[in-house]
């Protein structure tokens, strides 16, 4: 009997060590509410429980971050908010978003999960703008706690997948954008970014068709196509990114990535990109696959020498 207490007291005491060295906290991106909502009484988030977590998320109504801290004694003062991709549809929540903080966390960088807004007419005035303003304030909130979460506010930064990866590229490339009522001067602009499989363009001659109607509708004008392609808002403030696609990808043609690196290189912006043989699309951090399971560690050391 004296073993198992003793067994029993040993293992609550690793839990608790490990609960303490993995800080996790999750807050709302807009407790004073949302702006330009529109209330429903008929629209309801909903998700998806695999296992033990929530794998996928649908009709977000009420967005929020999950901030991953890494332990005190690993952390490097680096943050990156983190927008899973779905198609502006869904969330994939999962692969796209807790296996890149544990990631990020492992390797000392706070990952800081958004649960954003996904369009739609019935809870928003203006659907287009609803990830972007949530994305906006993600960063802003970051910054505003960068001092009690022991980061960097010059070090932070926003990764996203496929359609993530048009929020996060919209992020980089629209963050001066008003398009709410900003109570400070907090700044949204991301130090860097990280594009993996991205939807960059709302060109019809080689966008993700879902992305784009569910952002902008079936029959958008050609300035809010234009509006929402990023490799054209693309400035000399635009922030340095690392991009990763592979060119069997069939959902988002790996013209995306190509065309914002070259807008980047134009403006003379740090920017390095991996083109992988094979690997198609969706595949997170590409654990035990093909060659595409090289990018974390690509990525690891890009933001070592970009960050000095």
């Amino acid at each position: 009997m004296k073993h198992f207490k003793f067994l029993l007291s040993f293992l609550l005491l690793v839990i608790l060590a490990h609960n303490a060295s993995s800080q996790t906290t999750t807050l709302k991106v807009w407790p004073d509410g949302i702006p330009g909502s529109l209330r429903s009484e008929t629209y309801f988030e909903e998700s998806t429980v695999t296992g033990d977590i929530v794998s996928l998320y649908e009709k977000v109504t009420d967005p929020t971050l999950t901030v991953f801290l890494p332990p005190a004694e690993k952390a490097t003062g680096t943050a990156v908010l983190i927008c899973p991709g779905g198609g502006y549809g869904v969330l994939a929540f999962d692969h796209e978003g807790f296996a890149i903080a544990r990631w990020l966390n492992s390797n000392g960088i706070a990952g800081i999960i958004l649960k954003y807004r996904l369009p739609s007419d019935m809870i928003m005035k203006d659907k287009s703008v609803g990830p972007l303003q949530d994305a906006q304030e993600a960063m802003r909130i970051i910054r505003r706690n960068a001092s009690q979460w022991k980061i960097n506010s010059h070090r932070i930064g926003v990764i996203g997948f496929s359609a993530g990866g048009h929020l996060a590229s919209t992020l980089s490339t629209h963050f001066a954008e008003k398009v709410y009522e900003v109570k400070d001067t907090t700044s949204a602009r991301p130090d860097f970014s990280l594009l993996i499989y991205p939807v960059v363009t709302f060109d019809s001659t080689f966008t993700h068709a879902g992305t784009r109607q569910n952002l902008v509708g079936d029959k958008p004008s050609e300035y809010t196509i234009r509006y929402f392609s990023n490799e054209y808002r693309i400035t000399r403030n635009t922030p340095p990114a690392f991009l990763v696609h592979s060119a069997d990808d069939k959902v988002v043609p790996v013209k995306n990535s190509i065309v914002y690196f070259e807008g980047l290189v134009r403006n003379n912006i740090q920017a390095e990109m991996h083109i992988f043989q094979k690997g198609g699309h969706g595949y997170g951090l590409a654990i035990n696959r093909g060659t595409e399971s090289a990018w974390p560690e690509l990525c690891l050391s890009w933001l070592k020498e970009n960050l000095k």
